[in-house]
């Protein structure tokens, strides 16, 4: 998430008095989306499928070995 203004190609969404722009393809493309707020920060779901992901670098199997 970052901080930008809307394009002609964007969908735009108020909800809770904060203003939500993304791409209308690649929201198409991750549909449905989940901004939920908690404590120290936010949590973001989407309907892809990332897979398992990985440890943090210096771990065994992590990404960056």
């Amino acid at each position: 998430m970052a901080l930008d203004e809307p394009i002609n190609e964007d969908k735009q969404f108020d909800v809770g008095g904060f203003k939500f722009i993304i791409n209308s393809d690649f929201l198409d493309k991750i549909q449905p989306v989940k901004v939920d707020f908690q404590m120290y920060g936010f949590k973001l779901d989407c309907g892809v499928d990332f897979g398992g992901g990985c440890t943090s670098c210096g771990t065994k199997g992590s990404c960056c070995s």
